[in-house]
């Protein structure tokens, strides 16, 4: 798997909101290398929590399975709410 994006400074609130849109898995992935299901809402509790700094995920690369979530990720990534994510 190759990252279709890289994530830095995002709204964790609306990033949740497009990941329950998703209908493939979608990984998070650290510069450290931990790998997270973001489907799994314990992967989301225990290992956001090591990436966010004062509600903003720092930086992490994203990986998905399904296309169309690969591109509702992107969409996100460009527009930066939930809203314009789902659009299209």
């Amino acid at each position: 798997m190759t990252p279709i994006l890289s994530l830095h400074n995002i709204d964790v609130t609306e990033f949740l909101a497009v990941l329950d849109t998703c209908e493939g898995n979608v990984f998070l992935v650290t510069n450290e290398g931990d790998k997270l299901n973001l489907k799994s809402k314990l992967s989301q509790l225990v290992g956001l929590t090591k990436l966010i700094e004062g509600g903003k995920i720092l930086e992490a690369s994203i990986f998905c399975e399904n296309k169309s979530d690969e591109s509702k990720m992107f969409r996100f990534n460009f527009f930066g709410n939930a809203k314009d994510a789902k659009a299209g």
